[in-house]
């Protein structure tokens, strides 16, 4: 299983093409909290920003 974000997407993209937009999502490291309707989540990649999201 990849390890990290750039092995992450090398393995996507050995099976498919990602297109400008696209969102590759992945798992939950073990110390992962809970979320609930409302919160808001900040995905950080260092050198490509932010993505932040509100649940629902």
């Amino acid at each position: 299983m990849p390890s990290t974000v750039v092995d992450c997407l090398v393995y996507v993209t050995a099976w498919l093409t990602l297109e400008p937009g696209d969102v590759v999502m992945t798992g939950a490291p073990a110390t992962a909290v809970p979320v609930s309707p409302g919160d808001r989540v900040d995905i950080v990649v260092e050198g490509i920003g932010t993505l932040s999201s509100t649940v629902v």
